[in-house]
């Protein structure tokens, strides 16, 4: 195994090894003092990003700083769903039995949130992935959740987070009512050059590695294949280093990460 070859004592670039020591990336440090804030003030927030760039990663570790005592947090991955299921899925998050007609399973669902907030002092916290998949009439019905009738308070948070065509859907007139709900917007950037050499140096640390094995050129051709994000960064260095298990080499140039590029390419 390419592990042993590079003397190390686990795969630096496997998901289990980022979320044992995770990587705190400008991004992820800016969506969690957003998150931060909008658990805080309640609303609607806002994220976006090209895939892979650590969305969900952010938002995990969100959820898990949450305190459960003060949180009823769950996490909604089904955005290909209809409006009856979308909010089915809810009323099961929030532990009720979905009632069968749409409006009575609205109305338990305000229901259990105000409930939650007022009597329990527990804030919802409803996190919906890849929402550029929710269509137009879930888009419409969920300004609506959040709107407890005279009451001004927001009793809950909601987390949509989706790839950046996510925004401009939510840009388009059809939707202004929920886009000025957003309190909270954020959009990911990726792994800058230096941040990106930074997170493989790191990887490669956390696993046992002393020495450089990638080249200097070898980052930059990395950077330029995956554009920073987090996820490609990981593919590509992973692929890499079994390309030069199989070739014998100690170090990473750019030709062993073209090759790599090449075999993790659809086209």
């Amino acid at each position: 195994m390419y592990t042993a070859y590079w003397e190390m004592r686990f795969d630096p670039f496997s998901r289990a090894a980022a979320c044992k020591t995770p990587f705190e990336s400008e991004d992820f440090k800016q969506a969690s003092a957003r998150l931060k804030h909008l658990h805080e003030i309640k609303g609607i927030g806002l994220f976006t990003g090209n895939p892979g760039s650590g969305k969900t990663y952010a938002l995990k570790n969100f959820a898990d700083s949450l305190n459960p005592s003060l949180f009823k947090t769950f996490y909604l991955p089904l955005s290909t769903v209809t409006v009856l299921e979308f909010f089915r899925a809810i009323a099961i998050g929030l532990g009720i039995v979905p009632p069968y007609k749409k409006i009575d399973l609205f109305n338990a669902i305000q229901e259990r949130i105000l409930t939650l907030s007022k009597d329990k002092r527990i804030t919802t916290v409803i996190m919906l992935d890849e929402g550029q998949y929710l269509g137009n009439k879930i888009l419409n019905d969920l300004k609506i959740i959040l709107n407890f009738g005279m009451d001004s308070e927001n009793h809950a948070v909601i987390v949509i987070s989706g790839l950046n065509t996510l925004a401009g859907t939510l840009a388009m007139q059809a939707h202004e009512a929920l886009a000025q709900r957003i309190v909270i917007n954020y959009t990911f950037c990726g792994l800058s050059k230096t941040e990106m050499t930074g997170y493989i140096d790191s990887r490669l640390k956390s696993c046992g590695v002393r020495d450089n094995i990638f080249a200097e050129n070898a980052f930059e051709a990395i950077w330029g294949c995956s554009g920073g994000a987090p996820r490609m960064v990981n593919a590509l260095a992973e692929k890499c280093l079994l390309i030069g298990f199989h070739k014998n080499v100690k170090i990473i140039d750019p030709e062993i990460v073209m090759l790599a590029n090449n075999d993790i390419s659809l086209i």
